[in-house]
């Protein structure tokens, strides 16, 4: 399989795949595959109401329209690769104003995006080509769709002497079944950063960024390594951001080894330790290089920043699960990190181990940000007789990008090789 660049709209580079030979027909062509857990919200009231105030309510529809013209594999993994990348661009141009907005949904939404990835992963799902489809190669087509559409292969650094390099990822939204409506303010941060310059006290610095899904399975098969492992050693900082608590930001000091058994967004659960490449080698605990110091004495914001070091372990020698408000002991086995023990702390621990294990510790500052709870407004917290949007949600989510700017502005200010 030969990988190729093409040019889509703006100057935008994405990912095109050129197979081979048209796949023959063949008896052991798979049937349509059933939709998931998450594809099955997408009928639900929120979401096809987010769609449509989005615009993006004809993205899936036009998918699939491409995606019946392809009269070979080959040509299916274009389409798929080439409209993947064409919804993320079209996700980040419409968190940073450019082109038409759709509908009345604020710009600053992550929702669209994640919802109409949905759309057109189902349709992939259920496409039964004249030409014969494998399990596998249906399996290789959901999978270009995901690294195109969450921005994995548009990582582009400008060559120009004196500017920075940022790398920073943001996560889908979550507890769905709890509430259908919920938006991801480090998927929204990362759709408003994408590909922008900011201004610090060393000079410019240029933003690149990617949005990961909350997916244990997905971590497993390596997706945080597979995206990251060529842009650490070319970049000056990075960091993973996720929702973390009511009210705060937090840096997080330590993260741990170990999946606490959290639902996932397909309803999976996973207790066990985190699943990584040599796990001979693979230690209990990792540790942030962010100045965290520097971060959290900083003006940054309304949210109060907090430099977090407590984490979860049992001690050497012992049993039982034991909170450390200062950090792990020597020893210790991790049951929580910082950030917790679901896919926030995951990120950043696989972040972290990764560039550790490339030689980058004393070199190379990153690590993870918690960010406030995306609350909605008074008066609209019932998922059940909410509204999808309100304007202090929409404060709220704007407030906690433009912190996220200026912390990591904050952050990168002194760092480089």
């Amino acid at each position: 399989m030969t990988y190729i660049r093409v040019r889509l709209g703006a100057g935008v580079l994405g990912l095109a795949l050129v197979g081979g030979l048209a796949a023959a027909p063949t008896a052991s062509a798979a049937a349509a595959a059933p939709a998931t857990v998450e594809e099955q919200r997408l009928d639900q009231t929120a979401p096809q109401e987010i769609l449509r105030r989005s615009g993006f309510d004809t993205v899936a529809t036009g998918f699939a329209r491409a995606l019946e013209r392809a009269g070979s594999f080959g040509q299916a993994e274009r389409v798929v690769a080439g409209q993947g990348a064409r919804l993320w661009q079209r996700a980040v141009d419409r968190a940073q104003g450019r082109g038409p907005a759709g509908g009345d949904l604020s710009r600053d939404d992550d929702r669209p995006l994640y919802w109409a990835r949905l759309g057109m992963t189902r349709e992939v799902r259920q496409w039964e080509p004249e030409f014969g489809l494998t399990d596998t190669q249906r399996a290789s087509l959901l999978a270009e769709l995901e690294e195109n559409s969450r921005g994995e292969n548009t990582i582009r650094y400008p060559h120009a002497k004196g500017v920075k390099r940022i790398l920073l990822t943001g996560f889908d939204p979550f507890t769905l079944d709890r509430d259908v409506r919920i938006s991801n303010p480090s998927g929204a941060t990362a759709l408003a950063l994408d590909g922008t310059t900011i201004q610090t006290a060393d000079g410019p610095a240029r933003i690149e960024t990617t949005v990961f899904p909350v997916r244990w399975q997905d971590f497993a098969q390596g997706t945080v390594e597979r995206t990251l492992r060529r842009q650490l050693p070319r970049v000056d900082l990075f960091t993973t951001v996720s929702q973390g608590r009511v009210g705060r930001f937090d840096v997080e000091r330590t993260n741990g080894a170990w999946r606490g058994g959290f639902p996932d967004n397909e309803n999976v659960s996973r207790t066990e330790t985190i699943p990584v490449t040599d796990p001979a080698s693979q230690p209990q605990w990792t540790s942030t290089t962010l100045p965290y110091a520097r971060i959290v004495a900083a003006a940054t914001g309304r949210f109060p920043v907090y430099d977090h070091t407590s984490v979860t372990e049992i001690p050497a020698g012992g049993t039982d699960p034991v909170v450390r408000p200062d950090g792990p002991t020597a020893g210790s086995t991790a049951r929580a990190g910082g950030g917790g023990d679901y896919l926030s702390n995951e990120i950043a621990y696989r972040a972290t181990l990764l560039r550790d294990r490339l030689g980058l510790h004393d070199s190379l500052p990153g690590g993870h940000v918690h960010t406030p709870v995306l609350q909605f407004g008074t008066g609209n917290t019932d998922p059940a007789t909410g509204t999808v949007t309100d304007p202090e949600f929409v404060q709220n989510r704007l407030d906690i990008i433009a912190q996220v700017r200026a912390i990591v502005t904050v952050a990168v200010s002194g760092a480089g090789r």
